[in-house]
């Protein structure tokens, strides 16, 4: 870094420097105009491109800001009034032609007009802008939850990039801190004005009694002397704190900056040069009224000769940037003009794969800047899921909806509705125990949504004597997930996409190349496997054993057309993973089919192009359902999930035929089961 480049990234560091200096060095009075004049100028800027700006973002060293050129204003406040009481009331030019300006020969009215000036200043306009800022701050802080998840939510439908969502996660942010540093900033204001009254007083009772000490006049002529340097001297601190309070209350309707304070005013104040002109072309005019010229017009030409240099450097630049500019993406003020790009369009034809609507009381749940971990708990079953069943969860998309009760929230695959849930915050869904206690706890009667089982939402302050009576008790966070992983597991096979199946088999490829290339699209299309795989998770199969899938389809798809038999050879293969599933300490409960109804079924076969149907009477399916209910009702009694056996060859027909009735019911055949394990056999299923 060269030494301009140096000098010009520590400009505010110098210039704060010189600002705490000033409560010490006396100045010359030549040298109080000009940094009375310089100070008028700054907050007349500042004014100016708070006017200018579209957003707060284009001026985030607002709050800090606030803060220098206050310090400054006091600076002079300080030099000031050292000059008043020290050379006779006499503190420049400047002081005393607004004070002679003001007053007019009238001590009393010109005393009135500032203390008119002042109450407008602080109770009007300072007062106003602080209740602003932090008003705004509020809103702003309020709306946080909601403007993340509508990013969120556009990422997942691919709306707009990575990249584009981390940029506007960091403005939202960024708008936040400056509405968050502006409420405090305004306090400053609020000083500024008090101090700037007591200072007022100081002057004109200090100067009173320096002028009869140092013999000065008489009375009249000490206190005419006294009040128009006072007088003047607090309106050069009024006025441009006025037009700072102004500019506050301007720039707290329209976040902190990325970029250091020094780059930023380099930066923000050169990208205005207009700002720069106007101020400089505004500036003589102070001269008609008294101003001292030399130093009213030094700063002048120096302010339009800088607009000129950075107005010519900027031109080029804007004008190299406008078409750029109107390609990228945009704030859309017009729905009209947004959906005549026809890509717009084309963007309301995606479905989410899984999407999770929630009412406005559920947003501290989903949200991370609230507390909310959801998201974190999203990703460890996404983890879970694809170390159990194989499979990685597609994205899933978060939203609040309006039409959903404020305590409910809705799961949907594909856009459409599978599962509506409702769950209280501040509240722990209490699972009721097998033997419900004499004293019970109090609560809101519900069902679990994910098993529907009974349950109670119990408060917070009820929870250690519910664990006392033996019920469970799950967050409201724990039971969305949960039933989030139940709907997911139900339905894993209409999510598995053959995009998915394609990433599947990509990562198999890096480790096992040759199996994957002998097989995928040799022997079987993308489209077959996927129909396979499918199969295996409709009946909740896990599919990570991918390299056997493989390798068994590439053994029988030569010969066998039909995806459910080739289906039934692939779970022959799975045994082991089956068996791991289903049993409990190496033993497998089951229901039995009875030899008459296999007999029944397989002559009822009847073979198709492609594969094959079940061709039975009426009858007789209402007699196999019906013997088929008894047995499963007994069995619950003795175990939580229901499993019946058939012989190989039925059994994809009977799992079929009993899809219609009981869908959630595991049918295994006799080559589904390892032989490691144990059978045991708790009832027949026979035709009544």
């Amino acid at each position: 870094m060269n030494l301009k480049s140096r000098l010009k990234g520590s400009a505010v560091a110098v210039l704060m420097v010189a600002v705490v200096s000033l409560l010490i060095i006396p100045l010359p009075t030549a040298l109080l105009d000009f940094m009375f004049i310089l100070n008028l100028t700054i907050s007349l800027v500042i004014l100016f491109i708070t006017m200018y700006i579209k957003e707060t973002l284009e001026f985030a060293i607002f709050p800090s800001l606030l803060l220098v050129t206050t310090v400054f204003r006091l600076s002079l406040n300080i030099s000031s009034t050292r000059s008043i009481l020290t050379n006779g009331g006499y503190a420049g030019e400047v002081v005393k032609t607004f004070g002679e300006f003001v007053i007019r020969g009238n001590v009393v009215v010109g005393l009135i007009i500032f203390i008119i000036l002042v109450l407008v200043q602080f109770i009007v306009i300072t007062k106003g802008a602080e209740r602003v800022a932090e008003v705004s701050a509020r809103f702003t802080l309020d709306a946080l939850p909601g403007k993340q998840m509508a990013i969120d939510a556009d990422l997942s439908s691919g709306l707009i990039t990575e990249e584009q969502a981390r940029e506007r996660r960091s403005k939202i942010q960024r708008e936040a801190d400056f509405f968050g540093a502006m409420d405090g900033a305004t306090k400053f204001v609020k000083g500024d004005a008090i101090i700037s009254i007591i200072v007022t007083l100081i002057n004109l009772i200090g100067g009173v009694l320096v002028g009869f000490i140092n013999g000065e006049g008489d009375f009249m002529t000490i206190i005419n002397t006294y009040s128009i340097s006072t007088v003047g001297d607090g309106l050069m601190s009024q006025i441009p704190s006025l037009l700072i309070s102004m500019a506050t209350g301007l720039v707290v309707t329209r976040s902190s900056s990325e970029a250091d304070l020094n780059s930023d005013v380099v930066k923000q104040f050169s990208n205005q040069p207009f700002v720069l002109l106007i101020a400089g072309i505004v500036l003589p005019f102070l001269v008609f009224i008294g101003f001292p010229a030399p130093q009213t017009l030094m700063i002048s030409i120096v302010l339009i000769a800088l607009g000129i240099t950075l107005l010519r450097k900027v031109k080029p630049q804007g004008e190299a940037q406008e078409l750029p500019e109107l390609s990228a993406t945009q704030e859309i003020t017009s729905e009209v003009s947004y959906y005549k790009n026809l890509e717009n369009v084309y963007n309301l034809l995606n479905v989410d794969s899984i999407c999770v609507e929630v009412g406005y009381s559920l947003l501290p749940i989903v949200d991370e800047s609230s507390g909310g971990n959801f998201l974190d708990r999203v990703v460890m079953l996404r983890k879970h899921f694809a170390d159990e069943m194989g499979m990685v969860i597609p994205a899933i998309r978060l939203k609040d909806s309006s039409q959903l009760n404020p305590n409910q929230y809705e799961i949907k695959l594909k856009g459409e509705s599978v599962a509506i849930g409702e769950v209280l915050l501040d509240h722990y869904l209490g699972l009721v125990p097998a033997e419900v206690p004499e004293n019970d706890v109090d609560g809101i009667e519900t069902v679990e949504p994910a098993f529907g089982m009974p349950a109670k939402w119990i408060s917070d302050d009820k929870k250690i004597k519910a664990e006392i009576a033996g019920y469970t008790l799950i967050d409201p966070t724990s039971v969305m997930v949960t039933h989030l992983s139940e709907i997911i597991r139900k339905h894993a096979s209409e999510l598995l996409s053959r995009q998915e199946v394609k990433r599947m088999i990509d990562n198999l490829k890096q480790h096992n190349e040759s199996i994957v290339e002998d097989t995928v699209p040799a022997v079987v299309s993308l489209n077959e496997l996927q129909r396979v795989l499918r199969n295996l998770l409709r009946e909740g199969i896990p599919i990570l054993d991918m390299e056997s899938i493989l390798e068994t389809l590439s053994d029988y798809a030569p010969n066998v057309k039909d995806h459910d038999m080739l289906t039934e050879y692939v779970r022959q293969a799975l045994r082991r993973t089956i068996t791991h599933k289903f049993s409990i300490a190496g033993q497998l409960k089951v229901v039995s089919l009875d030899s008459e109804i296999e007999d029944l079924i397989i002559k009822s076969i009847k073979k198709i192009e492609g594969g094959a149907y079940l061709a039975l009477e009426p009858e007789v399916i209402q007699k196999i359902v019906t013997s088929t209910t008894e047995q499963i009702n007994q069995m619950k009694k003795l175990v939580q999930e229901p499993i019946i056996i058939t012989s190989p060859v039925v059994r994809i027909y009977f799992k079929k035929l009993l899809d219609q009735f009981y869908p959630d019911i595991t049918v295994l055949s006799f080559n589904d089961i390892d032989t490691s394990v144990q059978i045991q056999s708790l009832g027949t299923i026979t035709l009544i």
